[in-house]
């Protein structure tokens, strides 16, 4: 093992996130907006979010950006636009059947792709480094509530 320096770190997760992101473009390549359009399927599937600013607020993206999203999410079938039963000037963002039935089978995949990116690690390893990235991501992102943490 190289030793280890000020920028380890940064070229450490570079590695994991570029290998990461390539495993992400093939498995969502047919998806529309890739992994993007995933991540806002499975918060939409397994979240309660219920207006399209509290949507882009959790996913850290820009509202204009997610507009575009969710219109080819919708038009792809996978996601729908209700009234909200509390403020019907408001429209909840909730996954369809099929859109359900595609983020169930992209979440196998994905799992498939970090064991695949974790691969040099032990089971235990793996547990502890999601564990901290999800750590280490919470705390920025509830540091920094509203911010675009996606873009440039």
């Amino acid at each position: 093992m190289a030793p280890r320096h000020a920028s380890t770190f940064g070229w450490s997760m570079s590695v994991v996130l570029r290998r990461w992101q390539q495993f992400a473009d093939e498995t969502f390549k047919d998806l529309p907006h890739g992994a993007r359009g995933f991540n806002l399927l499975s918060v939409v599937v397994h979240e309660e979010v219920r207006t399209q600013g509290a949507l882009a607020t959790r996913l850290a993206v820009d509202r204009t950006v997610l507009t575009y999203v969710i219109d080819d999410l919708e038009k792809a079938g996978l996601i729908e636009r209700q009234p909200d039963p509390r403020d019907r000037r408001a429209r909840r963002i909730v996954a369809t059947e099929q859109g359900r039935k595609v983020q169930a089978e992209g979440e196998e995949r994905m799992a498939d792709a970090e064991e695949q990116v974790l691969g040099g690690l032990t089971e235990d390893q793996r547990e502890v480094f999601r564990e901290c990235a999800d750590r280490a991501a919470e705390a920025i992102y509830n540091a920094s509530p509203g911010a675009d943490l996606c873009g440039p």
